[in-house]
């Protein structure tokens, strides 16, 4: 988590708008994604199974956020709200079933240490990867995660 913070410090305002290619999400979008993943921690020891595309409800919808402040402001809230989830759970619940529903039909079932581990974690990893490449294609220099990088070498 604290490398994905390092990401998400460098990215400039004025790039929160820009997009690889028409068909890929913007930067902002992929940092603010970024930043709503850890809240997927309490929501996972909160309930038994979540509907992200409830029939005749809402759908999930991911905060957006207008700046790298924001980001990194609601990044640092929802790691903290993880971090105090992680803590309170028992070793039991990380055994129990948790499911992901859209639209009333099963996506998955999981024992909820693996949705941390996959749905979570992973997904968190493959975001930041995501993100490092659009840094990159914006010769925005790209920290270090596991030693330096290209620009800290």
């Amino acid at each position: 988590l604290a490398n994905t913070h390092k990401v998400l410090e460098r990215i400039p305002d004025d790039k929160l708008a820009w997009r690889a290619h028409p068909k890929s999400n913007t930067i902002g979008w992929v940092a603010a994604h970024l930043a709503n993943l850890p809240s997927w921690v309490p929501l996972t020891f909160e309930l038994s199974e979540l509907d992200i595309n409830p029939v005749g409800g809402e759908p999930y919808r991911n905060q957006l956020l207008n700046s790298t402040a924001e980001i990194l402001a609601t990044f640092d809230q929802n790691v903290a709200a993880a971090r105090q989830a992680l803590a309170a759970a028992s070793d039991e619940e990380f055994g129990r079933p948790w499911t992901l529903l859209s639209g009333g039909h099963k996506v998955f079932t999981l024992p909820k240490g693996a949705v941390l581990r996959t749905f979570v974690l992973n997904h968190i990893i493959h975001h930041r990867a995501h993100l490092c490449v659009y840094l990159r294609l914006n010769d925005i220099a790209v920290p270090g995660l596991y030693g330096p990088s290209a620009d800290e070498g």
